[in-house]
């Protein structure tokens, strides 16, 4: 590490530190030549991360997008803005996990669409509908009528408990 004062290469780690979320690390240097004592911080980079639309065109990863369409899903329901970002963070690693640099919107859908369901069923279906992008009432029915399958076969498993 080069000094910002004297600008001579080479320092000495005096004490590091973690972060309170642990995303980066704090470390107070002196330089051997100098004296100067300095902080730098280290943190992970992470790879960029493109999706892939429908229509093939490539776009940054952006968390926020996911976050505001989860908020408009959501608008006028008991669901906690902390429950969203917990969604959205959730999706995040998820996608991350996945170690490509390249991921198509389809498979950002899902992801959200299983985590939101589990939230609330409204906001969930509404978010299917901008989604999935339902062609007529029928569509949107198949959607309701899986849904309500699935939360009969859940209830009669719990009674069965």
């Amino acid at each position: 590490m080069i000094c910002p004062h004297c600008h001579r290469d080479g320092s000495r780690v005096v004490d590091s530190r973690p972060s309170e979320d642990g995303t980066f690390i704090r470390r107070r240097r002196e330089c051997p030549h100098c004296g100067t004592r300095f902080t730098t911080f280290e943190r992970y980079e992470e790879t960029p991360l493109l999706v892939v639309k429908k229509n093939g065109t490539r776009q940054q990863f952006d968390r926020k997008k996911i976050l505001n369409g989860l908020v408009r899903s959501a608008e006028k329901r008991p669901v906690s803005i902390d429950q969203l970002t917990q969604i959205a963070n959730d999706v995040e690693k998820k996608v991350r996990s996945l170690g490509e640099n390249e991921v198509a919107s389809a498979v950002i859908g899902q992801y959200v669409m299983e985590e939101l369901k589990d939230v609330d069923e409204i906001s969930y279906i509404r978010f299917a509908s901008v989604y999935r992008q339902f062609k007529d009432v029928g569509a949107f029915m198949n959607e309701l009528e899986t849904m309500i399958k699935q939360n009969k076969t859940s209830a009669d498993s719990k009674t069965k408990k």
